[in-house]
Parts: structure tokens; sequence; C-alpha cells
């Protein structure tokens, strides 16, 4: 009986109808359910579209890696080592990359624990915020 109830209220959200119509004041107004006798109309909804986390982060990496070999490619003239690999020059420069965000992490960590004024400590740990969550999708979840 439950799991009935459970569908039809999901089934209730999925189809739910939206109204819009305009008062006497030039108000526009948005409701699930008709004015009554005031002029209005139906607002066609699309259904929302959905990326998992995960492959929006993997298809971002798949092109930063191309537009950073397209910008190799045109930009410098020397060849690259041979017996090195593209995947084994990204991972170098992944490694590199995660390493400066860790040393710049610490640096902020020290300043904090040296103390601060209210608008300086707010500002450091911004910076911090940011930078923990560029390591944790390039090199954490990666």
């Amino acid at each position: 009986m439950a799991s009935l109830i459970l569908f039809f209220s999901i089934a209730a959200a999925a189809h739910a109808e939206v109204y819009t119509w305009i008062d006497s004041r030039g108000i526009a107004h948005f409701s699930d359910y008709p004015p009554g006798e005031i002029p209005h109309s139906q607002v066609q909804l699309q259904e929302p579209v959905t990326v998992p986390m995960a492959e929006n982060l993997r298809q971002g990496r798949r092109i930063s890696g191309i537009r950073e070999e397209v910008n190799e490619l045109l930009s410098s003239s020397e060849r690259p080592e041979p017996g090195k690999s593209r995947q084994d020059r990204a991972d170098a420069k992944l490694k590199k990359t995660c390493a400066g965000y860790r040393r710049k992490l610490d640096h902020i960590q020290s300043r904090l624990r040296a103390g601060y004024s209210n608008d300086r400590g707010n500002m450091l740990r911004r910076q911090r915020r940011t930078l923990s969550q560029k390591l944790s999708r390039e090199c954490i979840l990666g």
C-alpha cells in the first residue's frame, strides 16, 4: 500500500503543470494551479539534463589534455623526448601540478597558524578552500 502511494506521488510530481499569468498590476505569476477566471497560459517545461559528475570530470580532463597537446605542438619547437609517451608526459605534468597545489596549501596553512586579522584570515581560508577543491578534483578524484 505504501509503495502505491509513493508511486503515485512521484508520478504526480513528474507530471506537474505550471501556469503563468499577469495580474492587474502587471506582475507576472507562476503557479502549479490555474488562477481561475484570470487569462493564463500553461508553461511547457523540459526535462533537466543530468550528467554524472565523474563523467563530467573525465570529459573535462580529456578536453584539457587535447588542448594542452595542441598548445605544445603549436608553441614548442622542441620535439618530445623519445621513449616517453603522451600519457607519461601527462602523468608527469599532473604530478607536478598536484605537488604545487600541496605546496601552496602548506604555505597557506602555515600563514593561518601564524596569526592573522579577520579579513586576512577570510582571504586565506578562501584560498585554501579553492586550492583544496582543485587538488581534490584533479589529483584525488582523477
